[in-house]
């Protein structure tokens, strides 16, 4: 195989479209993709529910907010240009108690300072709009929408191997040396050199970064989010997505209500600590992974901060009961029965070691190589702006002008 000038390790919707980004940048350039997985959008990109934030809650000025504008618009063009299902379906953030209306005062403020158009409805406009949905207030946002973040990636990686550049799936990173000329990764597989790396690895980002000589001074700690699927017969019980008004200090946006453009309905997700960088169910235990993650001071700050709220979200996971009490507060037709079990996902958290928690994006590097250390919701919203604004930092930090 030619040498590459370029490795991209993960094989999710942001490693992807980086790749995209780079051989559009320089065509004449060989990219060569690295995964673990037998497939491709495995981990975040393919267990997420498809939704395409418009930017309500980022801070203004931040690259949440920045990239969730523009890479809201490249997800939508990208979609008409290759006939993946997109719909702006709009978001309803629903206020059921008088602090949650004071709370959603500041989000619509944020809102508007992000370009955004809200509507606040009061309690009889809600009802007009979405008669089975319960709340004292609710901002609309119609700029949200959905989309198949899964089908994107794969699309993505058939126009990168229509020109030319490699995918080498089942393929783990044992190792990396960088010298002063090149970049070597050692895979399951074999050696694999190149000019410079670009590490896209999601729940592994801070063990890539370790690996090459990146001053760690965060971990990522998993979250797990649990998600059902309501019963058919529930499937157009709203036409918005459904959100609660999140608590203001997590980067968790509280369970959801979200059509899916297959037509089902999803429930979630919650958020419990992840016993495994990748366990997906309460039965998946890696001990290295708890080891390391209590050895990690942050993590210990974390779990003493939060632990009520832990706690809160321990408990809902496992009462099927609970979780629907949570569901109930803005949509009180629901039952038991209408909750049908669906796959989780697990979300990447870098956290500092005084246990503050990363909100934005976070980005490391050495001389040959560029690591995208902590890309939070709304990543999958951002990638193709995330993509670009990582070839340009690509082209600054390793002078390719």
């Amino acid at each position: 195989m030619q040498k590459p000038n370029f490795i991209i390790i993960g094989g999710g919707i942001v490693g992807l479209a980086t790749a995209l980004k780079l051989s559009n940048t320089y065509p004449t350039a060989s990219i060569h993709i690295i995964e673990k997985e037998p497939a491709l959008a495995r981990h975040q990109t393919g267990n997420n529910s498809g939704v395409v934030h418009a930017g309500v809650y980022y801070q203004p000025g931040s690259l949440k907010a920045e990239f969730c504008r523009t890479g809201g618009a490249m997800v939508e063009q990208f979609c008409a240009e290759h006939d993946i299902a997109f719909d702006r379906c709009g978001k309803l953030i629903v206020a059921t108690n008088d602090i949650e209306v004071e709370r959603m005062k500041e989000l619509m403020t944020r809102c508007i300072a992000n370009g955004l158009s809200p509507t606040w409805l009061n309690c009889e406009e809600l009802e007009a709009l979405e008669p089975n949905i319960t709340g004292v207030a609710a901002l609309h946002v119609t700029e949200s929408a959905i989309t198949d973040y899964t089908a994107i990636t794969l699309k993505m990686a058939d126009l990168l191997r229509a020109k030319g550049h490699e995918i080498s799936l089942d393929t783990e990173v044992i190792a990396v040396k960088e010298t002063s000329s090149e970049v070597t990764v050692t895979t399951n597989k074999g050696s694999f050199e190149c000019s410079y790396l670009i590490a896209c690895a999601g729940l592994m980002a801070d063990r890539l970064a370790g690996m090459c000589g990146v001053d760690l001074d965060f971990r990522i700690v998993p979250f797990r989010g649990e998600y059902f699927e309501l019963d058919a017969s529930k499937a157009t019980v709203c036409k918005n997505m459904i959100y609660p008004v999140p608590a203001p200090d997590m980067p968790f946006l509280g369970i959801h209500l979200t059509p899916t453009t297959n037509g089902s309905m999803t429930v979630g997700p919650n958020a419990v600590l992840s016993l495994a960088r990748e366990g997906y169910t309460w039965t998946d235990i890696n001990l290295s992974d708890l080891a390391e993650m209590i050895a990690f001071s942050g993590f210990r700050k974390v779990i003493k901060d939060n632990w009520k709220s832990g706690l809160t979200e321990f408990r809902n996971s496992l009462s099927r009961k609970r979780y629907l009490e949570e569901c109930r507060k803005y949509c009180p037709s629901l039952t038991l029965d209408d909750l049908k079990a669906r796959s989780s996902g697990v979300r990447a958290q870098a956290v500092l070691a005084d246990g503050t928690l990363v909100h934005d994006f976070l980005l490391k590097n050495t001389a040959r190589t560029l690591h995208v250390c902590n890309a939070p919701s709304p990543a999958a919203t951002s990638s193709f702006a995330i993509g670009d604004y990582l070839v340009e930092k690509a082209t600054e930090e390793f002078d390719l002008r």
